[in-house]
């Protein structure tokens, strides 16, 4: 399960949907995000946050899809940081109610409540920091995905872990807006530009180090964004993309998602309101990605 190990983190890579849960571990601090999915899993993060007592634990959320969020009650104790769009949320019981559904229609048993996380630290602006003891973490409002996205950076260490962004598995999934996500992947842009990201995290998918993929991950989406937009401009339906997440090695659940992108790209430029999109198959047991 643990996908990737350095001195300052571990990368847990559940068997659902690649998502990646990060414990990093400073001399100063522990901050765990995202952990999820079942439960021994769970009891997997759990261990290695355990093993490192004597340090101030904080749990932090890139985003409020339940995939993301599913853990929370699992790490008692720990301070809980996402983004002000997430503690606001307008109907935080529609996401307990598709883990509910989850687990019940997998039969999963949690040895800890559902509840959806108390934001003990919210962020409202770019550039708020958290600092403890020689560990700075900085965050940034990420929204386009969802409203409520969150992009955590760690210094030292040179981490940026972005969430339901810049993954080597997926196109953009886009729930909330696409100009949104558009300034956001320039808001990444500007990061991984700044030589400073040493490793990029994304929600799913594999990590890396390598500068030169983090430009083609921030390329090809801003690519496949632009594209569309076009393409719905046109009222052309983008064979050539359909083609091209053929490529991809999960292709039925992108060709969906595209689908989705392309509906709600088409009510943003025809002046209607685009809401969230539900999740890729239609299904409350998937996650909205």
């Amino acid at each position: 399960m643990i996908h990737f190990q350095n001195r300052i983190c571990t990368v847990f890579q559940s068997a659902l949907y690649q998502t990646n849960a990060t414990v990093v571990h400073t001399d100063d601090l522990v901050l765990l995000v995202d952990p999820g999915w079942l439960p021994g899993e769970i009891d997997e993060i759990r261990h290695c946050v355990g093993s490192r007592r004597g340090k101030p634990v904080f749990l932090a959320f890139t985003h409020s899809d339940y995939d993301h969020i599913l853990g929370y009650r699992a790490f008692p104790g720990a301070r809980a940081i996402a983004s002000r769009a997430l503690a606001e949320h307008p109907d935080p019981e529609r996401i307990i109610a598709q883990i509910r559904d989850f687990d019940e229609g997998y039969y999963i048993v949690r040895d800890y409540p559902l509840e959806y996380p108390r934001i003990d630290h919210p962020v409202g602006d770019d550039g708020e920091t958290l600092r403890v003891g020689g560990t700075t973490l900085r965050f940034d409002p990420a929204p386009g995905h969802t409203a409520d996205g969150l992009f955590i950076r760690v210094e030292p260490g040179g981490l940026f872990i972005a969430g339901d962004y810049l993954s080597d598995l997926e196109i953009p999934f886009v729930d909330h807006s696409s100009l949104a996500y558009e300034r956001t992947l320039q808001k990444a842009g500007r990061f991984i530009g700044e030589d400073r990201i040493q490793l990029l995290i994304p929600g799913h998918g594999a990590v890396t180090a390598d500068p030169a993929e983090m430009a083609r991950r921030l390329d090809s989406s801003r690519q496949y964004l632009r594209r569309l937009r076009e393409a719905v401009l046109r009222n052309d339906p983008a064979p050539e993309l359909e083609r091209q997440i053929a490529g991809y090695s999960f292709p039925k659940l992108l060709l969906e998602c595209h689908r989705k992108n392309r509906a709600l790209i088409r009510q943003e430029l025809t002046g209607h309101e685009a809401g969230r999109v539900s999740s890729p198959a239609g299904q409350a047991d998937e996650p909205a990605r």
